[in-house]
């Protein structure tokens, strides 16, 4: 089970998925005081829910002041203080002459649940949690994630581009290199070590695929555009120093070629938000682990979570339905 207490990227995955936390403050069942828009609690209300005194809670508070202020904790004072007296005078029963007082919204309170390690509470929370948003994910994707990419309303659209760029890469491969059929798998497997450092069976191997289940219907939109930027680009040098030379590439010369291009400044950003996307959606979404690609594991956005489980989220089907006419245009060109 993963441990909240020690993983950032974890406890930020949760609170930036707006769907569980309606779950989980649906099981909680606390409220606080609305005050301007949403529920807030102070640090008294806190320590009692999690079973602490207000040392422990402000000890975490100095520990970890800049993730709890970015998800919410706040100090309020001047006019938005005066505010809440008025209102809750009655509840946060604080001495008048209080110039400032800390405040934590839904998200801080659970921030500091994710942390607090004295609290038998927290602990319980914690472990609730890690089942709300497994149940969430599940939920709203119809009960599996490995095809979650799909979700993703760009995902056809872009995976019909890329397989056109495809040809063009196999093409180039087939006119211009001296090699048996083996080339097709090798260097489409140098692609993929290029952009995300695993080939096509160590990926398989990692998102648990069958051996005859395609890769590229498990990838995300923004790496088949990658994917689609090396093919186009490979395929236009290869076809470029066969034209220089004379005559077919030999498989060392071919190596030049994806060097040049894949340690290329201009594809440096896009390989590392590519390696950022995958390493970071794979480990929260499918619970799927890039070691290669640990260094790049971040937590995933809020809009990432709208993407691929929101409003903005598009099933298969429909995107097949909106697409027939072109894919039925694509084929007859064929």
């Amino acid at each position: 089970m993963k441990n909240l207490t020690n993983s950032n990227v974890e406890r930020q995955n949760i609170l930036n998925n707006r769907f569980a936390l309606e779950k989980i403050q649906d099981y909680i069942g606390i409220s606080g005081m609305l005050f301007e828009g949403e529920y807030r609690f102070t640090t008294q209300m806190i320590a009692d829910f999690y079973g602490v005194d207000e040392r422990t809670i402000k000890r975490y508070l100095e520990n970890y002041e800049m993730e709890l202020k970015h998800n919410g904790y706040i100090l309020s004072k001047g006019k938005q203080l005066k505010d809440l007296k008025l209102q809750f005078g009655h509840v946060i029963n604080v001495p008048s002459k209080t110039t400032q007082l800390g405040l934590f919204n839904f998200r801080a309170f659970l921030n500091l649940g994710m942390l607090l390690v004295e609290s038998e509470n927290a602990k319980l929370l914690r472990s609730k949690m890690l089942d709300i948003v497994i149940d969430t994910i599940n939920e709203r994707t119809g009960g599996g994630t490995k095809f979650i990419n799909r979700k993703d309303s760009d995902y056809l659209p872009t995976a019909i581009r890329e397989s056109k760029y495809r040809k063009e890469f196999t093409s180039a491969l087939s006119r211009y290199i001296d090699m048996g059929n083996y080339k097709y798998s090798l260097y489409t497997d140098k692609i993929y070590q290029c952009i995300f450092k695993e080939n096509s069976q160590e990926y398989k191997q990692i998102l648990k695929l069958e051996e005859k289940e395609n890769a590229r219907d498990t990838m995300y939109s923004e790496i088949l555009n990658l994917i689609a930027s090396f093919e186009t680009g490979i395929a236009f040098e290869i076809e470029k120093h066969y034209k220089s030379l004379g005559r077919k590439l030999q498989p060392a010369e071919v190596d030049d070629i994806f060097k040049y291009f894949s340690e290329h400044p201009l594809q440096r950003p896009h390989i590392e938000d590519a390696r950022i996307k995958m390493a970071s959606r794979d480990l929260h979404f499918r619970d799927a682990f890039h070691k290669k690609l640990e260094e790049y594991i971040h937590s995933i956005s809020p809009a990432d979570f709208e993407r691929f489980l929101g409003e903005q989220s598009v099933s298969f089907e429909e995107q097949l339905e909106e697409a027939k006419d072109v894919m039925k245009r694509l084929k007859q060109s064929e």
